[in-house]
């Protein structure tokens, strides 16, 4: 406490509070009222939690008969002790994807995300994602299909996302989570197929039309995600001969260097790669041609085995 009076910090704001435990909410207490009695240095504190519904976090821990958790509560902010941060309006997705067209300039020059908000809204509120008809977006189910779709993108080697692809993902990723998939053998590739035949939102400058809500229930639960088919390497394969090969490299060692991408050591293409089932499995792709250098930081193989971490 000492060391944040001297700072002069005024609050402390805890995020994922579900997870702390008796000793660290006494803990919490303790320089609180340190701070007070000590050095007459009010800090303010809140906690931040998950929760679902109605149900208030932590509340059977305060609601103890117990002193301590009586005179934690008594320093609860008088009005507003409790407070949920609702999701996300239509108006607020439009915001989150103009600042991931920010964060995501330097692979995608020409993307322009904010022209999809009413179909993105109208995928994201259907009532499989959104029961009580809140009418909210949560930044979960809006991020997974933005960044799904966008990795999709990028190995196809796109500047932009196609709209097609978003739809995909919303599909895929959103509608259709409860659905069982059919992993045989080496198992499918996470890639999906790209729905150019499928209506594309936006098209002529217009959004389509939203669906009622029973018409997409009944559209969207009538539908089944096919397996994909096991992909057979044959000589002639557009694919790299690497393509579904595993890679050698040591979970551990991967996961705590905080480096995804790894160097095809056939054709020198790059891929983001993430455990599957405990390995490391390089996905399907086509022989790099261009010859400009690599420059990203990334795996790449110094032998038979070995792999190591390069950069230029």
């Amino acid at each position: 406490m000492g060391h944040l009076h001297q700072y002069g910090t005024e609050f402390l704001i805890v995020d994922d509070a579900h997870d702390l435990s008796l000793e660290h909410l006494m803990l919490l207490k303790e320089v609180t009222d340190q701070g007070r009695l000590q050095y007459d240095h009010p800090l303010g504190l809140c906690l931040v939690a998950a929760g679902r519904g109605d149900t208030i976090p932590l509340k059977e821990t305060f609601d103890l008969p117990d002193p301590t958790w009586l005179q934690f509560r008594r320093r609860f902010d008088k009005l507003a002790p409790f407070c949920r941060v609702a999701s996300h309006t239509s108006e607020e997705v439009r915001d989150i994807l103009s600042t991931l067209e920010h964060e995501y300039q330097p692979l995608f020059p020409q993307l322009i995300l904010r022209q999809w908000t009413s179909s993105i809204y109208a995928w994201l509120t259907h009532p499989v994602l959104d029961p009580t008809r809140s009418g909210r977006v949560t930044m979960d189910n809006l991020m997974k299909l933005v960044v799904t779709a966008l990795e999709w993108s990028y190995l196809d080697g796109k500047t932009d996302v196609a709209p097609s692809r978003l739809k995909s993902a919303a599909e895929l990723l959103v509608l259709r989570h409860d659905t069982l998939k059919l992993i045989d053998g080496a198992g499918p590739t996470t890639l999906a197929p790209d729905q150019t035949s499928a209506e594309e939102p936006g098209v002529n400058g217009k959004e389509p039309e939203r669906q009622t809500a029973p018409e997409k229930e009944q559209q969207n639960t009538a539908k089944t995600v096919e397996p994909a088919k096991e992909q057979v390497q044959t000589k002639t394969s557009p694919n790299c001969t690497f393509s579904g090969e595993q890679v050698p490299i040591d979970l551990k060692r991967f996961t705590d260097s905080g480096i995804n991408l790894v160097e095809c050591p056939r054709c020198g293409r790059m891929r983001s790669l993430s455990p599957s089932k405990g390995v490391l499995r390089f996905k399907a792709h086509t022989p790099r041609k261009q010859q400009t250098p690599l420059t990203e930081k990334r795996w790449s193989a110094t032998g038979k085995t070995d792999w190591s971490e390069v950069e230029g």
